[in-house]
């Protein structure tokens, strides 16, 4: 493969939002279309619940289905229009036995719909005098692993929470991921704390590249999001970052770093495959 088969430029728009998800959804295709016109980019990244308040109370209210809803429409039209791929953040799904999911779709630049990630760990948390959210309220959990090619080169999709489990992180490497996106949209409590180091730490683990594309922060908002939106490169350095406010982010991804790296420290080869594995059920 050529050297520039290997560079794939990415787009991530940390979006604002709102209760208004007609507001919303325009406010992104706006910013897609800018984008494009600007950048060029081959793959765009929208934020977890972009076209939606992130709450419980609003999930099933705000939930669409799959592919025939307005929001995933839209994605497909303007994935065909501006010929790029659109990883779609996520949306409240309203699935199969009327459940509810946190669902992220990824969109062909022929406008098909060509994978769909529900977010397989949901948010129940409560942290002494900071944030307590419990997901499963109104959320079911997805069960399937998502991986998307894109010119030869696989990208494992996981949503907010996901990321904190780094044995999925490794089954997308063992599957030959080169690169890991999470739409997220992590809180004033562990965004602090958690946001860099989690996404540092999945690159330098699995020797791939990072990216998180959270909701530009709103301090009137019931669920405030850290915002910095991030890519992180396979030695674990941040390539880009965003501050707290509506922003977009432009980085040329180099996937001949990914081979670079795990020759110069081969881990994958050195583990002790006869102690220990990381796999998935078939």
């Amino acid at each position: 493969m050529s050297k520039a088969c290997n560079i794939m430029r990415l787009a991530l728009l940390q979006l604002k939002g709102s209760k208004d998800k007609l507001a919303n959804l325009e406010n992104a295709c706006n910013k897609i279309q800018e984008v494009v016109q600007e950048h060029g980019p081959r793959l765009i990244t929208l934020p977890e619940c972009f076209n939606s308040p992130y709450g419980t109370k609003y999930f099933r209210e705000y939930a669409e289905c799959i592919p025939t809803g307005t929001t995933s429409q839209q994605l497909s039209d303007l994935a065909k229009k501006c010929n790029v791929y659109i990883i779609g953040g996520s949306i409240p799904e309203l699935g199969e036995n009327d459940n509810v999911y946190n669902t992220c779709t990824v969109w062909s630049p022929q406008g098909q719909l060509i994978a769909k990630h529900r977010k397989m760990h949901l948010f129940d948390i409560d942290v002494k005098g900071g944030m307590r959210f419990k997901e499963s309220d109104t959320l079911t959990a997805g069960n399937d692993f998502t991986i998307i090619e894109i010119d030869g080169h696989k990208i494992g999709i996981g949503i907010c929470y996901d990321i904190r489990f780094e044995e999925m992180a490794r089954i997308y490497r063992n599957a030959g991921c080169e690169m890991l996106i999470y739409p997220a949209a992590f809180n004033m409590t562990t965004g602090p704390l958690h946001w860099e180091l989690l996404q540092r730490s999945r690159a330098n683990d699995n020797q791939l590249f990072v990216a998180t594309v959270s909701p530009a922060r709103d301090e009137t908002a019931e669920y405030v999001a850290y915002g910095h939106s991030m890519v992180i490169d396979p030695w674990a350095k941040i390539m880009k970052s965003a501050k707290e406010g509506e922003e977009t982010i432009i980085a040329d991804i180099d996937f001949s770093m990914v081979e670079q790296v795990r020759q110069q420290i081969p881990t994958s080869c050195q583990r002790r495959r006869d102690l220990y594995e990381t796999s998935k059920k078939c």
